[in-house]
């Protein structure tokens, strides 16, 4: 069941692009932080968050 409405959606993609590119373009260790934005662009491209369903959360309005 999809949770995560369209606004929430875009905002998950665009942080884990973000995030995913630092582990390109930061030096030192800070940059294996930028591995994290695979948890928020999954979570955008699935349309379906864990954490949501366990606080029963749902921003996702139905048609």
């Amino acid at each position: 069941m999809k949770n995560v409405g369209q606004t929430d959606k875009w905002i998950r993609i665009i942080i884990g692009i973000v995030l995913l590119s630092m582990f390109f373009f930061v030096e030192g260790n800070a940059r294996y932080f930028g591995i994290l934005g695979i948890i928020p662009l999954y979570t955008g491209l699935s349309g379906n968050c864990m954490l949501y369903k366990l606080l029963g959360i749902n921003t996702r309005k139905d048609k």
